[in-house]
């Protein structure tokens, strides 16, 4: 099976209780995620996420965190995909689809409607949201046989 990379980004509106959900238009039908998408070759997991944003919904946003990494086998498409969710921030931009042959709606979806779309682990559930630290180290040029001979 093919690894498939996915990054989502969980934008939470904290007064009004909502979660912004991009309706997603495909041959399997429509259906709503977190916006997000495949990682191109050569981008980090948060490069993907921002762009994938920006694409989808015409914002900016920042992401502070992993959410949830979570995965599947899709056995009709040869596909073992990874999804990293991301919790993030509207830093700027406007919501706008740019993409109307992928999405067909952008909402800030109560936090309770959200949930039935979101295959969110029982654990993380409900809010406050938790995240864990997220770090990118650069590309490294050495074998960890080489770096634990000193090389």
């Amino acid at each position: 099976m093919k690894r498939v990379d996915v990054s989502y980004v969980l934008l939470f509106d904290e007064v009004n209780e909502k979660i912004l959900m991009v309706k997603n238009t495909g041959p399997i039908g429509s259906y709503y995620t977190l916006p997000g998408g495949a990682v191109e070759p050569g981008e980090t997991l948060q490069q993907a996420a921002v762009r994938e944003v920006k694409e989808e919904t015409g914002l900016d946003v920042e992401v502070n965190g992993i959410q949830s990494v979570m995965e599947a086998f899709f056995e009709v498409k040869g596909h073992h995909a990874i999804f990293f969710v991301f919790k993030g921030e509207v830093i700027g931009g406007e919501i706008e689809i740019t993409l109307p042959e992928e999405i067909e709606e952008v909402v800030w979806m109560d936090v309770q409607e959200a949930e039935k779309y979101l295959n969110l682990p029982e654990g993380v559930k409900g809010f406050p949201i938790m995240t864990a630290p997220y770090s990118y180290h650069g590309r490294v040029k050495h074998t960890l046989s080489q770096r634990s001979n000193g090389k």
